[in-house]
């Protein structure tokens, strides 16, 4: 199969009308988050099949997919990249991510990158030094940003939330609420594995927290315990990082 034939045979799936509801739902407008995203219009099930009919093209190819401007090419050349990661020896891992970091300028919405982070750069680090994602958080980029907090999702699931930890203390202070969004997500998901540690950081820094983030990180807790972090919650979007008050400590 050829990058051509994979084109055509995305195009003959396109819907003009689930487009046009998808460029709303993923903000393209003027001033938006997804400004000038272009779609065809073609569910994720039958993006990810057109994938594994085609997941025999290289690592090259799918990054010159990667750089298209159709939505829905992009998220088919990083489905491409994962399924090449998965399958690759050790050399070709190492090509797919640098790949796959020198195109994050095309992992442009949280789509892709919640698709792509975990199970490639997540999955590459986990038993590496962890620097590249200190870098990205970093980033005046958002995308960049939010592809560092959710590869953390990787190390959650291998019992290792440390870096979660570090990487959402980087991200208190971003303006964004798609990283307000991930970061409390990605707190929320090591405390389902590990709820004292989760607490640890929110007694430190639940003051500090936009409100999004907070509400995202504490969904899973039982009410009283919620009230008590929401109580805490920040005033002020500049507000310095202060200890948890003592009732919120009593309440657990």
């Amino acid at each position: 199969m050829s990058l051509a034939g994979l084109k055509r045979e995305i195009r003959k799936h396109a819907d003009p009308v689930q487009a046009k509801n998808l460029m709303r739902f993923f903000k393209t407008g003027p001033g938006e988050y997804g400004a000038g995203d272009r779609f065809l219009g073609i569910s994720v099930p039958v993006q990810r099949a057109i994938a594994l009919r085609h997941r025999d093209l290289t690592a090259g190819d799918a990054a010159k997919l990667l750089a298209s401007k159709l939505h829905e090419e992009r998220l088919i050349a990083l489905m491409l990249l994962l399924e090449r990661y998965r399958r690759g020896d050790d050399g070709e891992r190492k090509k797919v991510i640098r790949l796959y970091l020198s195109n994050t300028v095309h992992v442009n919405n949280w789509d892709l990158v919640d698709l792509s982070a975990p199970g490639l750069l997540g999955a590459f680090l986990t038993d590496r030094d962890r620097a590249p994602l200190y870098r990205l958080a970093r980033s005046a980029s958002l995308w960049e940003r939010r592809i560092a907090i959710i590869s953390t999702l990787a190390f959650i699931r291998n019992g290792d939330p440390g870096t979660t930890f570090d990487i959402a203390e980087m991200l208190l202070a971003d303006e964004h609420d798609l990283i307000h969004k991930a970061v409390g997500w990605m707190l929320r998901e090591a405390g389902k594995r590990d709820r004292a540690a989760e607490m640890r950081f929110l007694d430190r820094h639940a003051a500090a927290m936009p409100r999004t983030m907070l509400r995202y990180a504490i969904e899973k807790f039982p009410e009283k315990i919620r009230r008590a972090y929401l109580a805490a919650g920040r005033v002020s979007p500049r507000a310095g990082s202060q200890p948890a008050p003592r009732a919120l400590k009593k309440s657990r």
